[in-house]
């Protein structure tokens, strides 16, 4: 250990020495004495770092496992404070201006407590968050709020929120049949088109048909991200099963036929659903 450094190596013994040494480190890190890549790194060269630490800090939630847990959410800390770091340098913000501004906003947008000691529904709640995050925001309309749903979110999660500030001023289906009807119609669409040269068009009516689907998730009260990710697992379980089985026969998939798969398959999807036979 170098002498100079030993104070790096201290545990915080509260909250805010954890966090001070935090910021120390990447200092040092970003420092001209420091690392050749910490000190060359911009805003979005880590933009990719701080989406996958928070979907490894959530993946880790799913799983219940908290000991990973505490180790993803100091990852997603660290982006934050290498963030801090570049707009300190930048003369933008600093770590100590990020948190006193979140501190502001949730003071402004928790009225109920810090202004009125009256206890509210939490629906209350709900629609006074969202009244003073369009005074904040300038959202005026409807289609501002939509716009102003972050284009950086999965897809799917995004496509959900667009269709749930459609919901709040009545343009939506009376139930969740019209969904499913509106499902039937952009599958017939691009099974029309499906064949042609027309990528762009294909394109446009595979997104037609995939957020129809997600207001038939929305209607029946599934999260689509998560309904997708469960099916994405659940395939990979089951195509595990079909390449250990074809190895336990000596075979190799690439060497088999789709109905020798298929029939693996299908002993895959009994063994999931029968708790007896996954043993």
């Amino acid at each position: 250990m170098r002498e100079e450094y030993a104070k790096y190596y201290e545990e915080g013994k509260t909250a805010e020495e954890a966090v001070k040494r935090l910021v120390d480190i990447i200092a040092l890190l970003r420092s001209e004495e420091g690392c050749s890549w910490d000190k060359v790194q911009t805003h979005k060269s880590i933009r990719s770092c701080l989406v996958e630490e928070a979907y490894e800090a959530a993946d880790a939630i799913d799983n219940e496992d908290f000991d990973n847990l505490e180790e993803e959410l100091g990852d997603v800390l660290l982006q934050v404070v290498f963030h801090g770091d570049l707009g300190g340098a930048a003369h933008k913000f600093d770590l100590r201006s990020i948190a006193n501004r979140e501190c502001e906003k949730m003071i402004r947008r928790h009225p109920h407590v810090f202004l009125n000691k009256n206890s509210e529904s939490i629906d209350k709640v709900l629609e006074k968050w969202e009244n003073v995050k369009r005074k904040e925001r300038g959202t005026s309309t409807q289609t501002d709020s939509m716009l102003d749903i972050p284009k950086a979110l999965p897809a799917l999660i995004r496509s959900y929120k667009v269709q749930k500030k459609a919901a709040e001023v009545g343009f939506d289906w009376d139930d969740v049949s019209g969904a499913f009807s509106k499902v039937e119609e952009e599958t017939n669409e691009l099974l029309a088109i499906y064949q042609g040269d027309d990528k762009a068009s294909i394109m446009e009516e595979v997104g037609d048909l995939l957020f129809a689907v997600v207001n038939v998730a929305r209607f029946l009260g599934v999260n689509p991200e998560e309904a997708l990710n469960f099916t994405s697992s659940k395939f990979i379980d089951r195509f595990g099963y079909i390449e250990t089985a074809a190895s336990l026969q000596g075979k190799r998939l690439e060497d088999m036929s789709l109905e020798e798969m298929d029939k693996l398959w299908e002993e895959a999807k009994v063994r999931s659903r029968d708790p007896d036979k996954r043993k």
